[in-house]
């Protein structure tokens, strides 16, 4: 079992965001953030592992209440034996700061692909544009740290959000 620093590295090294969602994160409400993660299955060479889900971050804003970040569902527990605080104080020694909201990651599914890692990304990124889908995330990374993958993820699209929230922050302020 790899401890936390390796699987961190681990993560940053392997992680490819194939594709991330058009639409930025809501400001003032809730998101859902669907996502697909790939990664080359360690049991059944030559297959690929197909984890489907969600992360829901709770009211995504720059001006943020004192609180630390929540993780919930990337069962840290299992991989690290380690519990969500311990990975939060992990990366915020490392200067990796999410914003103090409650990030809720919501496993659909986990299936098998049974082709390469190369034929399952290029049939995930065909479908989702065949389906005009903006709105799903498209993850390859290493399957024993697939949470942190989704954690640099999801760090990706809030970082991306950011100007959007300052935006529509002032823009309230000035209209009250």
């Amino acid at each position: 079992m790899m401890d936390i620093g390796e699987s961190w590295d681990k993560a940053l090294r392997n992680t490819e965001i194939i594709r991330t969602r058009v639409c930025m994160l809501e400001t003032f409400a809730h998101t859902e953030i669907p996502y697909i993660f790939l990664a080359e299955s360690s049991l059944n060479t030559g297959d690929t592992v197909v984890r489907t889900g969600k992360l829901v971050v709770e009211k995504p804003a720059i001006i943020l209440p004192g609180n630390p970040p929540q993780l919930s569902g990337f069962d840290f527990e299992d991989l690290l034996s380690v519990d969500s605080d311990k990975v939060l104080d992990f990366l915020l020694i490392r200067g990796v700061r999410f914003p103090s909201l409650r990030y809720n990651n919501q496993v659909s599914t986990v299936d098998i692909y049974e082709d390469s890692l190369k034929k399952a990304i290029a049939h995930y990124k065909d479908k989702l544009q065949r389906m005009e889908d903006v709105h799903t995330g498209l993850i390859a990374g290493p399957e024993d740290c697939w949470q942190f993958s989704v954690l640099i993820f999801i760090g990706i699209v809030a970082s991306r959000s950011a100007q959007q929230d300052i935006r529509r922050l002032f823009d309230g302020y000035k209209n009250n």
